[in-house]
C-alpha cells in the first residue's frame, strides 16, 4: 500500500510539472479585458489552429474595471511570472511597462507586419522613446449622437452646441449634453480632447514636463460653462458613458459624446427614438482647426518574462490579423486599427458611421504618453471635478503643479 501511494503521488507531481512539454506544444497564456461577445476566444481558437500544433493560446481575462487589470498584471510582472505571454494592455499602459522593462520591444519583421497597415495614432499609443513596445489590437473614439427631431443639423462647435442646447430649452424640449463628467478617467480624456482640439497638450512633446497654456485655460472654461448651463444634465458630476448612454435613451437629452456602443443599444431599447438618432464629428473648439478626439483601445505586448517570446509576437500578429479584427468589430463592437478594414463592405454595412470613426482616428490625439499616466490622470480628474466648480486659471495652474511633481516623483496623489 505504500509503495501504490508513493507512486501515485509520483506521478501526480510529475503530470503537474509536465503540462506543455509533454505534449510538446506550448500555451500561450493571452491576459486581456474580459469579452462577452466570444470575438476573443474566437481569436484564441484561430491561432491555435493556425499554428500547425507550434503553440496554443489560452485566453485568460482580466477584472472587468480597468484598475483591477492594471493591477493584477503589475503584481505579477513585479514578481517576474515567466506564465504571462501576451499583454492586452489599456493604451495608457505601454509607457509605464516599457520603463519598468516589463514588455519586450518590437523590431525587425515583427515590427515591419504590426506597423503595415496599422492607422498611425494608434501606434502611437504602443510607442515609448521612439520604440514600438506593443501592437494596436484594437481602438475606440467618440462621435457626436444627437436627434434629427431636435437638431436637423448638428453643431460643428462647442458654442454652437450650446446655443443650440439653449434654445431647445427655452422652447421646453429635451436639450441635455451628455457627457462623462464623474470624477474618473472620462473626465481627464474629456479634458485631453478639448486641450487637443483647442492647439495644446497636456505635456511637452518629450513627456518631461507639463505643457499646459492658453488651450488648456480654454478648455477648463469650456467644462466649466457646460456645467453651469442649461444644457448641463443635473447628474453631471456623476455621470459616465453608460449613465450618458440611458440618458439619451430616455429621451431627455438633444445631444451625447460617446463611443458607437450607443448605436446598437438604442436602436434595441428604444427603435421609436432610434429612427431620429445620428451621429457626426466631435464638436471642435475653433470652426478653423478639426476637433482632435481622445482614443481608447487596446494594445498587445509580449512579456518580457515569457519562456516563448518568438512564439509569442507571432500569436499576437494572428491575434490582431484582418479576421480577427473583423469579427472583433463586428460581434465585440470595437473598432479596427488596419486601415484596410474600414473599406470591408462588412464593416461599413455594421458601422454605417465607418467614414466618421475613420476621420476622427486620422486626426485623434492620445493621452499624454508617460510612466506617470495614473498620476497625471488622478491630478487632472481631482481638480476637474465636479466641473461646474472649475476656476480656468487656478484650476489649470493648480493641474500644471500637480503633474510636475507627479513627473518628478514628488509630492502626495491627491
Amino acid at each position: 500500500m505504500r509503495a501504490l501511494v508513493a507512486l501515485t503521488l509520483l506521478a501526480s507531481a510529475l503530470a503537474a510539472c509536465g503540462g506543455e512539454e509533454d505534449t510538446g506544444r506550448p500555451t500561450l497564456n493571452w491576459y486581456n479585458f474580459p469579452d462577452d461577445s466570444g470575438a476573443l476566444q474566437k481569436a484564441a481558437d484561430r491561432c491555435s489552429q493556425a499554428s500547425g500544433g507550434r503553440y496554443r493560446i489560452s485566453y485568460n481575462k482580466l477584472p472587468r474595471a480597468a484598475d483591477g487589470q492594471r493591477q493584477q498584471m503589475v503584481r505579477r510582472l513585479a514578481a517576474e511570472d515567466d506564465s504571462m505571454d501576451i499583454l492586452g494592455l489599456d493604451v495608457t499602459w505601454a509607457a509605464e511597462f516599457a520603463e519598468a522593462r516589463w514588455i519586450r520591444e518590437w523590431t525587425g519583421e515583427m515590427k515591419r507586419r504590426a506597423t503595415d497597415g496599422t492607422l498611425r495614432v494608434p501606434l502611437q499609443t504602443a510607442t515609448w522613446k521612439d520604440k514600438l513596445y506593443a501592437v494596436p489590437y484594437n481602438t475606440n473614439t467618440q462621435l457626436l449622437w444627437y436627434r434629427t427631431d431636435l437638431v436637423p443639423t448638428p453643431p460643428r462647435t462647442w458654442s454652437e452646441m450650446l446655443d443650440m442646447s439653449r434654445e431647445l430649452a427655452r422652447q421646453r424640449k429635451p436639450h441635455y449634453v451628455e457627457i462623462q463628467g464623474a470624477q474618473y478617467e472620462g473626465l481627464t480624456v474629456w479634458f485631453n480632447t478639448l486641450v487637443n482640439s483647442a492647439g495644446g497638450s497636456i505635456l511637452n512633446a518629450g513627456a518631461t514636463e507639463p505643457s499646459l497654456g492658453p488651450p488648456a485655460v480654454r478648455a477648463a472654461a469650456i467644462m466649466r460653462d457646460l456645467a453651469n448651463s442649461t444644457a448641463a444634465d443635473p447628474s453631471l458630476p456623476n455621470q459616465m458613458e453608460d449613465q450618458n448612454r440611458l440618458a439619451m435613451e430616455s429621451g431627455v437629452a438633444a445631444f451625447e459624446l460617446n463611443y458607437p456602443f450607443v448605436y446598437p443599444s438604442m436602436k434595441a431599447n428604444n427603435p421609436k427614438l432610434f429612427e431620429n438618432f445620428r451621429w457626426a464629428p466631435y464638436p471642435r473648439v475653433d470652426a478653423g482647426r478639426p476637433a482632435r478626439p481622445t482614443i481608447g483601445g487596446i494594445d498587445l505586448a509580449v512579456s518580457a518574462y515569457s519562456r516563448h517570446p518568438d512564439l509569442a509576437f507571432e500569436a499576437a500578429l494572428c491575434l490582431r490579423n484582418r479576421e480577427n479584427q473583423l469579427t472583433n468589430a463586428l460581434e465585440g463592437g470595437l473598432p479596427p486599427t488596419l486601415r484596410a478594414l474600414y473599406d470591408e463592405p462588412a464593416f461599413m454595412k455594421e458601422y454605417p458611421f465607418s467614414k466618421e470613426v475613420l476621420a476622427a482616428l486620422e486626426s485623434a490625439s492620445v493621452r499624454p504618453l508617460t510612466p506617470a499616466y495614473q498620476n497625471v490622470s488622478i491630478a487632472v480628474s481631482h481638480t476637474l471635478s465636479p466641473p461646474s466648480e472649475i476656476d480656468p486659471e487656478s484650476s489649470v495652474a493648480t493641474i500644471r503643479d500637480q503633474i510636475d511633481k507627479a513627473l518628478r516623483s514628488e509630492g502626495v496623489i491627491p
